[in-house]
This record gives structure tokens, sequence and C-alpha cells, in this order.
């Protein structure tokens, strides 16, 4: 009887299942997307009720499209969107207030205030993390500053943690509250080094340690799900966070590897190996993952806005009925007009770290076209993942050959073949591109035995296409433009 990996895929806008077999090939998906709230500005919320039910409602269903068993199912692999911060009641299971997304900047101003009492680099030494409303941190302690709700806290009657968390607390019906090293490691409040929760960093949130999980490994048997759920129940074996996940699902396991995730945002993460290295250009320094008791430390650079801002042109300002349209507006012009799209519609993160930032458009003229603005926004894109690989190289002190794709937005070809010309660098995109599942289905595998080991992973996987750097086009102008541009935003 042939055995699958289940991923389940609990993303920004969505939840996914994803059934991989033994050749990491993908049988079946099943998604759901989830409501987005703005209950006012820069304020995002998602509901957990919400993400619970479309994630069991996507995995029934990717199991009767696939027309398999649930004893085909192995055993699972967590993956999820980071820093994302949930709190409910340990007796009903219930949420005290709405999930409180990454991209949320409610806590600026507290960030801001730490900053002034000298707690800036108590934080990044300890976590290597910038003092950020973007982690869950301050998210935690806003929700807990909420009415009535410290106490309870306080007393141990609530639980906090990221949507992993939040899943596998549903999924065992209660009995286990974990979370992994890499979504441990986005909270603000982990220490890296020590790897503990750092009571220090807790004191000045005033967050108690009763509300946290268990941090585990990235790869390991956690426990089971609860039968009533699906009929019998089925390991729970991998879990990581979204970009980590894709850095492994990448096979980006030595140091001076690199991976660019587009999605709602870019994320670039860079291994660089068993030692954390200290960023002097704003990088964040993170676990890359954990993996027989062996922690790979990794910098990483964010772009708030990436995919998000292909949906804000197709359902703010109409200029495409369906995002994939929008590579062929852009091909419908040779160039951008001279147009410059700073997409700074959630503040701008690494390196510049202006949560205040908002979006611009350069060099509008009444010859402007709709497929300008269309290409400036996927150079945009791409411009702005080169502020951050080029900034995350001189931290690692490497040079890098190529640069490995994956996520929505990389099956847009000319997007990366813009990625390519303005990096002047080859991009590698896989046959695979969900490796952020993959990667959460390869933790979960190697802990069960589905694979032998890292070696048996990597002769599964496979190249689609690689893009290389063009002269086509005037990439110094363009970058030119870009550097001169963006700072009128900051």
């Amino acid at each position: 009887m042939e055995k699958f990996i289940l991923a389940l895929d609990a993303g920004t806008t969505s939840s996914r299942s994803i059934l991989f077999n033994t050749k990491g090939k993908i049988t079946a998906i099943s998604q759901y997307e989830f409501t987005q709230y703005f209950p006012y500005k820069g304020w995002v919320e998602h509901d957990p009720i919400e993400i619970w039910n479309t994630q069991l409602k996507s995995i029934k269903e990717v199991i009767n499209k696939a027309k398999i068993k649930i004893e085909q199912i192995h055993s699972i692999g967590i993956t999820n969107q980071r820093e994302t911060t949930v709190i409910w009641d340990r007796k009903t299971g219930k949420p005290v207030y709405n999930a409180i997304v990454w991209q949320d900047r409610r806590t600026s101003d507290f960030c801001l205030e730490l900053e002034k009492k000298g707690t800036k680099e108590i934080f990044y030494k300890k976590t290597g993390l910038v003092l950020d409303s973007y982690f869950s941190g301050t998210k935690i302690k806003w929700i807990l500053d909420q009415n009535g709700i410290k106490s309870k806290a306080n007393n141990g009657e609530l639980a906090f943690g990221t949507i992993d968390s939040w899943l596998i607390w549903n999924l065992t019906k209660g009995k286990y509250h974990i979370t992994d090293i890499t979504n441990a490691s986005r909270t603000l409040i982990y220490n890296i080094h020590d790897l503990n929760w750092d009571t220090e960093l807790l004191n000045i949130l005033e967050i108690p340690e009763s509300l946290l999980p268990k941090v585990v490994s990235c790869s390991e048997l956690i426990g089971n799900t609860d039968s009533s759920l699906l009929g019998k129940s089925i390991p729970i074996s991998g879990i990581a966070g979204d970009q980590q996940a894709s850095l492994f699902g990448q096979m980006c396991t030595n140091p001076g590897d690199i991976k660019n995730t587009y999605g709602t945002g870019c994320f670039c993460i860079m291994n660089t190996g068993s030692k954390p290295v200290s960023s002097k250009n704003k990088m964040l320094t993170t676990i890359g993952y954990q993996l027989n008791n062996k922690v790979t430390y990794a910098l990483e650079g964010s772009v708030f806005i990436a995919g998000a801002l292909i949906q804000w042109i197709r359902d703010q300002i109409n200029l495409v009925n369906e995002s994939p349209e929008i590579e062929d507006l852009a091909l419908s012009v040779d160039d951008n007009g001279g147009i410059t799209f700073i997409p700074a519609l959630s503040g701008l993160g690494a390196p510049y770290w202006n949560p205040n930032a908002t979006g611009a458009i350069f060099g509008i003229t009444r010859g402007t076209k709709k497929g300008h603005i269309a290409r400036a926004a996927l150079e945009a894109i791409a411009l702005r993942s080169r502020d951050i690989i080029l900034e995350m190289q001189k931290d690692a002190n490497t040079n890098f050959n190529s640069l490995k794709v994956d996520g929505g937005a990389s099956n847009n070809n000319l997007l990366m073949q813009i990625q390519s010309n303005l990096l002047n660098k080859k991009v590698i995109r896989p046959k695979t591109t969900e490796t952020t599942a993959l990667g959460a289905a390869f933790f979960s595998g190697l802990a069960t035995g589905f694979w032998k080991d890292i070696d048996s992973i990597k002769n599964i996987w496979e190249v689609d296409k690689e893009f290389n750097p063009s002269n086509d086009v005037n990439n110094d102008s363009i970058i030119n433009l870009w550097e001169k541009r963006i700072t009128k935003v900051l």
C-alpha cells in the first residue's frame, strides 16, 4: 500500500493540505482562503477558529481528492505563517482575541518606547531580531494588556502559540501545547544561543512563562492526532516556520546556500552553518532548523509586500482581473517607462526597518501606460529582494553563485528573469515550487523513516528552469533610480 506524507501549509491568506509521495511529488492539493480583517490602519487580524476550520476542511478534501485511505498517510508535517500570534483558553480551547498577524503594526509605538529605554541591544543580542512589531513578543503583550486577560494568563489559564501550536492543539484536542525551534526563534522572547525562553525578555514584556509552549526540534515524533478527527490517529513529526521549511525544502543544507520565497512577502534566507552570524546590515540572525540535535543557523531578510503588491494591483486599482495576468501586462511594454514603484504598503523591512514608510509610484508622465506600472511592480519585488540579498552577502562575507527560488510568484517567468538581471546571478526554480510544504514533509518523513536521510532527499530534488542574467535591459538605470527614489519614503 503506497504511503504519503501530509503537509499542512498554514499560510497568511489560506490553509492548504498537500500530499507528497516518496519521490517528493505532489499527489493532491486542497486550499481554502480565509478572511483578512483590517480593523484599523496598520492592523491585520485573522480568526483562529476559521483558520482551524479551513485547515481541517482542506485535510479531509485532499484525502478525498487523492482517493486514498487514512492508513496511507505515513505522518504529518506542519509549516506556518510565522510570528502571527494566538492566545487561547486552555479549558475551552477558544481564543481570547483574534490572531494578530505578522504584518500588523499596532505595537510599533511600543517598540519605540522599549528602544528609548535601551532594550534594543538586549533583544538583538539574545534573539538575533530587531525590536519590531513584526515579531510575536509585543503582540503577546498587547493581547495580555486587554481587559481581564492578564490575570488569566498569570493564573496559567491561557496558552500562547504561533499557528503551528494552534493547529497542533486542535489536531490533538488539547493534548499537546508545542512549537518548534524555528517558530520560537521568531517570537522575540527565545534565546537562540541558550536555546530556551529567556526570563529577562519575558520580564521586560511582562509575559508569564506558563503561557508558552514546549519547544521541540523540526524533525521528531511529537504525538498523534486525535482519532476522532479523521477516523484514525496520525503521527505529527515535522514542524517549521514557513521560510525555514522552504530553506530545507530547497535543500539549502550547506553554509552559503541561499533561497528566496516569493509569497505574500519575500523572504530570503542564507544558511550560515553551526554558528549564528551577527548582522552589521540589519539582517535577522535566526535559527534555520534543528535536525538530529544539531542546530543550523541562518541570516534572513524580509520584504513585507511582494505577492501582496500584485493582489493590491488586482483588487484596489483593478489593473488586472487575475494575478497571473500581471506578466502579460508587463510584457506589453519594452521597459518600465521611467516608473519606479516603492512597495511599502506595510512599512519597509530589512535593511531599512521603517514601519511608517508608505508606498509610492515615481516617474508618472502622460505617456505612462498600465504596462509600465505592472512592469515596475515586478521590478519592485526583485529590487527589494536584491536589497536584502546584497546586505546578507556582506554579513556572511561570502559570495553566492545562484539563488534558489520558490513560492507562487516564482512561477512568473518575467519576474524571475528580472531578478536574475538585477542580481547578475543565476536564478534556479525547482520542479516542485511548493518547497515550504515540501520542507515540512521532508522534516516529517525523516523522523518517521519515510526517507532514510538527507542524501536520499537530495537525489529526488529536481530543477525546473534556470534564468541567467541578460544585458538586454538597462539594469544600472533601474537600480540607480531605485536607490535615489526609495530614500524619499524613508
